[in-house]
């Protein structure tokens, strides 16, 4: 029955998952005032998402149906790699827009705009720095095994070696702690801006006698502190 259940529950949400990132590439590629920088690091959270699922997913649907893995333990690997690859790069793909929401609020003019080419090479440096991390253990530092439940693939983190345990936690460092706190120490100063922002706005408004204060450039500002707000909620689900 709990598999029966695991099943279901992943089918449902690897079918949205797939629909929703599917839609929001594709929006991206045929709307061309959407091609912005910024865009561009969610466009890669996209489709990094949608190749996840649609690798992973349909195996580890079949897996829970059957029980256990039925794929043999070559494909096993393979699943676990990519599993954990794409997971690396959606993690580091987060910081960048974090550091990006960081740039445009937290600095303002005092920032250095988010260029085209600084969005590319910060989505291929995630994507370079995750497949090296994660191709470690096919050269023997940790190994690529079933999980306890039998229906996915994932790192060795029971066996009792200390060589094999300093990879779990060297991997945790960078690719979990690391972005973790970059993004918390972002999100601090960013909320920070945003409060004093809204705050600023009030009062101004309160001493003018009127109930908003909007021009073109309040607007602006109060559409990245949207944007942040969105960021915010993206990265507290992680």
């Amino acid at each position: 029955l709990w598999y029966g259940l695991l099943g279901f529950t992943m089918t449902i949400l690897g079918i949205f998952s797939l629909a929703g990132n599917f839609v929001v590439v594709w929006v991206f590629m045929n709307t061309k005032s959407l091609r912005s920088p910024a865009n561009t690091l969610v466009v890669n959270l996209a489709l990094n998402d949608f190749l996840m699922m649609f690798v992973n997913f349909p195996p580890m649907v079949i897996n829970s149906y059957w029980g256990t893995w039925v794929f043999g333990p070559r494909f096993c690997e393979f699943y676990a790699f990519w599993g954990n690859m794409c997971g690396c790069v959606s993690i580091y793909t987060m910081v960048w827009i974090t550091l990006d929401r960081y740039n445009v609020i937290v600095k303002g003019m005092n920032g250095k705009p988010l260029t085209s080419k600084g969005a590319m090479l910060r989505n291929l440096f995630s994507w370079v720095f995750s497949i090296v991390w994660c191709l470690f253990p096919f050269f023997g530092w940790n190994r690529y095994v079933p999980e306890g439940n039998m229906t996915a693939c994932g790192t060795d983190y029971l066996t009792d070696d200390q060589f094999s345990k300093s990879y779990l936690y060297v991997y945790t460092t960078w690719v979990f702690f690391m972005p973790f706190f970059i993004i918390v120490f972002s999100y601090f100063f960013i909320v920070k801006a945003v409060m004093a922002h809204e705050q600023q706005m009030r009062e101004q408004a309160k001493k003018m006698g009127v109930k908003s204060l909007r021009s073109e450039e309040a607007k602006q500002t109060s559409n990245e502190c949207r944007l942040a707000k969105i960021a915010l909620m993206n990265v507290s689900l992680w």
